[in-house]
């Protein structure tokens, strides 16, 4: 009888657990296997500018699975435009989840990683920043102060943020994202299988006015107590509590041997504070019967509220796309996934991240290179700049001979010209002039000769000059 009763509960069980998957309904999946580019059109938006980057599909550097290939942004300082038409859906009467993959491979410095569902016919070849879109999710990082996660919900032709300030991840591993938007209007956000924020739509947007408001009428009532402790009215205060002296004379201390009543008068011992001075009396505080808490402003309807039952309802969704600049390319887009089961989203991540160990030893290993790799370069720029400073020291050494021969020339004309002067003026008193001018001639070829072998004079020899 128990065996039977075993069998009928997993019978029980399996019909359950099939009833639920054939119920629940996956709208898009996008491993970007082979065939990936038939279902994705890239868009022609920026191209014209010169500032369209483009998709390479690749595992990336550090994939836990050199087989699992994603998209990755190529190009720096460029636009990122690609969707996929995928099987018109709405969410009405059932739980939305829209999941994906991302790994920031570069130091991104700034850009997005967001994914947009979008409505309506929509021309892929020209999908850009300025197409409408029902629905946009994901991070969004520029240097070390932003690392936002985006959650934009479109109602009747306008975009609400969420008021929250969420943050996404910022490191070079893959992360999942999953937003999961439910009938009630409530909404679950989770990275790598992990919630890390829920609330409802009517509180975390500025779509609808809020539900209630405050009574700026309101006024605290004159009976309402909102003291916690009030003073003991049985407490009496104790006999001779008053004739407590603050201070008494110190029983330690003595009068000093050279003390003279004579000249100094009677001496009297110092005050000090009296350890059974307590303080002016106050009765003590007991906890007030009639407390009724802090009174607080009660809120009211709010008259301009007005509900929409609808207000979790997106439009008809016909596309899925992704649209980022980015200072720094190299972002992995993978794993795409809608749906209406949150536990399907749940096992795919389980199913990628059953490699995560290897996918963060394949970073490290890269990290190792790279560092490497930088220390070599650093290496050899230090070594160029040591060759370039000596050449640079050359050069001026070089620079200084030359300026220290020209100085020395200007000193020798100098020289030569006082000189001819001073012969000039001799041969007026003397009839030896041919014989000054030679003495003349062979001091300037002299000096030119000891010119020509210059090599660095001294300050010394400059003076001389």
């Amino acid at each position: 009888m128990a065996r039977h009763s075993s069998t009928v509960t997993l019978k029980l069980l399996l019909l359950l657990f099939l009833f639920r998957f054939s119920i629940s309904e996956i709208i898009f999946e996008e491993r970007f296997e082979d065939g990936w580019q038939s279902r994705w059109v890239k868009s022609d938006w920026k191209r014209s500018e010169g500032k369209a980057g483009a998709f390479r599909h690749t595992p990336g550097k550090w994939s836990g699975d050199p087989d699992d290939k994603g998209i990755q942004t190529s190009g720096d300082a460029k636009h990122f435009a690609i969707s996929a038409k995928i099987p018109e859906f709405t969410n009405k009467n059932r739980t939305l989840v829209l999941q994906y993959s991302i790994r920031f491979e570069q130091d991104i410095e700034c850009g997005g990683g967001y994914i947009k569902l979008l409505s309506g016919f929509v021309n892929q070849k020209k999908f850009g920043g300025d197409t409408p879109y029902s629905l946009m999710f994901g991070p969004d990082i520029c240097g070390t102060q932003t690392k936002k996660l985006h959650v934009l919900l479109s109602y009747r032709g306008q975009n609400y943020p969420i008021k929250k300030e969420l943050e996404c991840e910022t490191d070079k591993l893959t992360h999942f994202y999953t937003f999961i938007l439910r009938p009630d209007a409530g909404y679950s956000i989770l990275i790598d299988n992990r919630e890390r924020d829920s609330g409802s739509m009517y509180t975390d947007w500025d779509i609808l006015p809020p539900r209630k408001i405050k009574d700026v009428k309101a006024i605290k009532p004159a009976d309402w107590d909102d003291r916690e402790y009030i003073e003991d009215p049985n407490a009496m205060k104790p006999k001779g509590y008053d004739s407590i002296p603050k201070e008494i004379p110190d029983p330690k201390a003595k009068e000093p041997d050279n003390w003279d009543e004579e000249e100094d008068g009677i001496w009297k011992a110092p005050k000090i504070p009296n350890p059974k001075y307590k303080g002016p009396w106050k009765p003590k505080k007991i906890k007030n019967p009639n407390y009724k808490g802090k009174w607080k402003i009660p809120y009211i309807d709010n008259p301009e509220f007005e509900d929409d039952p609808d207000l979790y309802v997106l439009k008809p969704i016909k596309y899925v796309g992704i649209e980022v600049w980015q200072v720094k390319a190299g972002s992995v887009f993978d794993n795409v996934l809608i749906c209406d089961d949150p536990e399907y989203a749940k096992q795919v991540v389980d199913e990628v991240f059953a490699n995560r160990e290897v996918e963060k030893e394949a970073f490290e290993e890269a990290e190792k290179v790279r560092k490497a790799q930088e220390e070599e370069e650093a290496q050899r720029a230090r070594e160029e700049g040591e060759k370039r400073k000596r050449e640079r020291g050359y050069d001026r050494r070089y620079r200084d001979r030359e300026r220290y021969r020209r100085v020395c020339i200007l000193h020798a004309i100098t020289f030569l010209i006082h000189r001819c002067s001073a012969n000039v003026k001799m041969t007026k008193k003397s009839k030896e002039t041919g014989q000054q001018i030679l003495i003349s001639e062979f001091l300037f070829s002299s000096l030119i000769v000891n010119l020509q072998n210059l090599k660095s004079p001294h300050k010394k020899d400059m003076e001389t000059m």
